[in-house]
């Protein structure tokens, strides 16, 4: 049988202070298929992983990241909120993150982009990206307004279609934009989309599972991967369903492609 990818979201998030170090470097000991992260742009134009638009809800601090600066935001306790135990973690650069990864780790950049500042975040994260010689393994999801502008900056580049609406058309118009990735919500994926998306070339890795039942319903879907805040918790099970994970058919990488 073919695997299912473990894809750690903002790394392994269920159990240590989302998109900050040691979120990550949990998702690395355990040796998952993919990471995903968020990215924002900051005041000064620099680069934060971050989920949310402000800092409210996961540091000590407030305010919209477009209205901070870096500085300013490193500065914040980015881990009491969760738990006392990890006081002082700090929220981390988008440069800071992926000097964190394996050379061959998979990664999904989720670009958080609107109107005012797409042209910028989404090309500077493009050109982080190539910096790093991570155009084999990494990928950026995204809007497919900011996905276009991506391709435009780097047209070798993979993308990941996060306009699902509307879900009728979803397959077809990320094909027709090459996309190789999907990731439409777990409550909209049934076998049939995920036929649908391989029948056109493209993976699907549904965000997100974090019980066991709806791990087990999109498994059973024959889906490529899951995003999930727990993966130890889906490679046990994929474990006793005696899945080997398969790190080739996933990743979609220009080796593999």
């Amino acid at each position: 049988m073919s695997g299912v990818a473990v894809v750690a979201h903002r790394g392994a998030s269920g159990d240590f202070p989302e998109n900050t170090a040691v979120a990550f470097e949990e998702a690395i000991r355990l040796e998952v298929d993919a990471i995903e992260l968020d990215v924002h742009l900051t005041a000064d134009g620099e680069l934060l992983v971050i989920h949310d638009p402000t800092v409210d809800r996961n540091s000590d601090g407030t305010g919209a990241v477009a209205d901070l600066s870096m500085a300013q935001i490193t500065e914040l306790d980015a881990g009491s909120w969760f738990d006392a135990k990890f006081a002082g973690a700090r929220y981390l650069t988008l440069e800071g993150a992926l000097d964190l990864m394996p050379s061959a780790m998979v990664l999904n950049v989720h670009v958080k982009a609107g109107d005012k500042d797409r042209e910028v975040v989404v090309a500077k994260t493009v050109a982080q990206l190539v910096r790093a010689g991570l155009l084999g393994t990494a990928f950026v999801a995204s809007d497919e307004a900011s996905l276009a502008v991506a391709r435009r900056v780097e047209p070798g580049l993979r993308i990941c279609n996060l306009s699902t609406q509307p879900a009728e058309t979803y397959v077809e118009r990320s094909s027709a934009i090459g996309c190789l990735i999907l990731q439409p919500g777990n409550g909209r994926t049934d076998a049939d989309l995920v036929r649908r998306a391989h029948e056109n070339g493209m993976t699907v890795n549904p965000f997100y599972a974090d019980d066991e039942g709806e791990m087990r319903r999109l498994i059973g879907c024959g889906v490529d991967g899951i995003l999930t805040n727990y993966p130890k918790r889906l490679q046990v099970l994929l474990a006793g369903l005696g899945r080997a994970i398969d790190r080739s058919r996933p990743c979609n990488c220009i080796e593999c492609s």
